[in-house]
C-alpha cells in the first residue's frame, strides 16, 4: 500500500534525519580510509534523496497534483544541502556526493518519466500523433 503524499514526506523528513545524524555520529569511521570516504559520499546521495522526497511530497500537499519539482526551487537547494552534510564528514565526500546525486537524480527522473510520463519524453512517445498534428497545421 502507498503512503499519501503528506506521510511520504514525514517519513522522508524523519529518514533524511536519521541518514544526517548517522553521518555525523560516524563521522571520524567514515573519514579515516578511501573506500569509507566514498561511502560517505554515497550516504550524502541518500540523504539528498531523502530531502528531495520530502521537499516533493510537501509541496504537493501544499499545491496539488499538478506541481512539479524543478531544477532551482527544489534540487538545487536540498543538493547543496547534502553536500554541506557530505562536508561535515570529509571534502572527499563532497565530490562523491555530488557524482552519486547526478546518477541518482538521472534515474529518479528516468523513473518520474516512466510512471507519470511528463515533460519532453511524453511528447515523443506517439510520434503518430505528431504527424496528424502537423497535417492539420498545414
Amino acid at each position: 500500500m502507498a503512503l499519501s503524499h503528506e506521510m511520504s514526506g514525514i517519513v522522508s523528513l524523519i529518514m533524511s534525519v536519521g541518514v544526517f545524524s548517522g553521518m555525523q555520529f560516524y563521522r571520524h569511521q567514515l573519514a579515516s580510509s578511501g573506500p569509507l570516504t566514498i561511502l560517505g559520499g554515497g550516504l550524502g546521495s541518500v540523504l539528498f534523496l531523502f530531502i528531495l522526497t520530502a521537499v516533493g511530497n510537501i509541496e504537493i500537499s501544499l499545491f496539488g497534483k499538478g506541481y512539479q519539482t524543478s531544477l532551482f526551487p527544489e534540487i538545487v537547494p536540498c543538493l547543496v544541502l547534502a553536500l554541506i552534510a557530505s562536508g561535515r564528514v570529509h571534502g572527499v565526500c563532497i565530490t562523491t556526493c555530488f557524482l552519486f546525486s547526478l546518477v541518482t537524480l538521472y534515474y529518479v527522473n528516468r523513473i518520474s518519466h516512466k510512471t507519470y510520463g511528463h515533460g519532453a519524453a511524453a511528447a515523443t512517445v506517439n510520434p503518430a500523433a505528431q504527424s496528424s498534428h502537423k497535417k492539420k497545421n498545414k
